[in-house]
């Protein structure tokens, strides 16, 4: 029997100035913190909403993914709501170094929380332990009302309509177009294998390998290395 072909998906890309502009666009947006930490650092939506305050150290610039949180429907014998489980396989289970930029955007968003907190007084509630991205009563957020407010943001910085998941697709994109090698774009992104990432970004790769030939014709030719 032939196996069925694997047809690869074509990802939206953010260039580097819309990444700009839609950061700016989601910098006073309830929830934009989770889209810079989405773009900056590639974690997938579960991961994003499954973050804790404790998961994260703004001083000595670390983030862990220890958990994800999903929603699930209803099911025989059991109820639909959100569960808490382990991130998606072992390697992604890890810890990142946080860029700079997500220090001020995770203190500003930790005081709007906190003022949410205190104006639910007694309403908050927060059943998962200190939840980075909550709703103003501490409830996980829903995935539907993190991608409406994912798509106002595209609407208002002016940006074509993309998915959520194109933030990831962007963070693993600039990666590997810095010139930084695949294996660290893995332990980055969280994959299993550094082969999942060479077959998703390997169109990426080849660029870079293109002008890393261009530059060797430049030094073994003495001419200019060709833009």
């Amino acid at each position: 029997m032939k196996p069925p072909k694997v047809r690869r998906r074509a990802y939206s890309q953010f260039t580097a100035e819309q990444a700009r502009a839609f950061l700016q666009a989601a910098e006073n947006t309830r929830l934009g913190a989770a889209f810079a930490i989405g773009l900056s650092l590639g974690l997938r939506r579960g991961e994003v909403l499954g973050l804790r305050w404790s998961d994260v150290d703004l001083e000595k610039l670390s983030l862990r993914v220890e958990q994800t949180i999903q929603r699930v429907r209803a099911k025989v014998g059991g109820s639909a709501g959100f569960v808490v489980s382990e991130p998606k396989t072992e390697r992604s289970r890890r810890t990142l170094v946080l860029p700079a930029l997500l220090v001020p955007v995770l203190r500003r968003h930790r005081a709007r929380q906190a003022q949410e907190r205190l104006a639910a007084g007694t309403d908050w509630n927060d059943p998962h332990g200190g939840l980075l991205f909550t709703t103003p009563l501490g409830r996980p957020i829903e995935p539907k009302d993190l991608q409406a407010e994912f798509k106002a943001t595209l609407t208002a910085a002016e940006l074509p309509d993309m998915r959520l998941h194109d933030l990831r697709h962007a963070a693993a994109t600039f990666l590997i177009a810095q010139g930084l090698p695949l294996r660290l774009v893995m332990e980055v992104l969280g994959h299993s294998t550094i082969a999942l990432t060479a077959n998703t970004y390997g169109h990426i790769e080849w660029g870079m390998m293109a002008d890393a030939a261009s530059r060797m014709d430049a030094l073994l030719t003495g001419e200019k290395a060709s833009k």
